[in-house]
C-alpha cells in the first residue's frame, strides 16, 4: 500500500499536481484581469511569461 510520501512522488501524483496549479493560474489571470491590474502586472505577479497571459486574456475575449 502506498503512503503519502510514496504517492507524492508518483508520476500521476507530480502530473496532476502540475495541471492543478496552471488551471489556478489560468483562473487568477481572469480574476486579476476583472481587478484592472494590466498584462504586464499579472504575469510578473503569477511569475509566467508574457506571452501566456496574453494567449489566455485572447481566449477570452472570444
Amino acid at each position: 500500500m502506498f503512503g503519502l510520501t510514496e504517492w507524492q512522488q508518483t508520476r500521476f501524483y507530480q502530473e496532476v499536481k502540475e495541471e492543478v496549479r496552471e488551471e489556478v493560474k489560468l483562473k487568477m489571470i481572469t480574476r486579476l484581469l476583472n481587478e484592472g491590474l494590466t498584462v504586464e502586472q499579472i504575469a510578473r505577479i503569477l511569475e509566467l511569461d508574457i506571452e501566456v497571459v496574453k494567449q489566455e486574456v485572447k481566449k477570452q475575449s472570444k
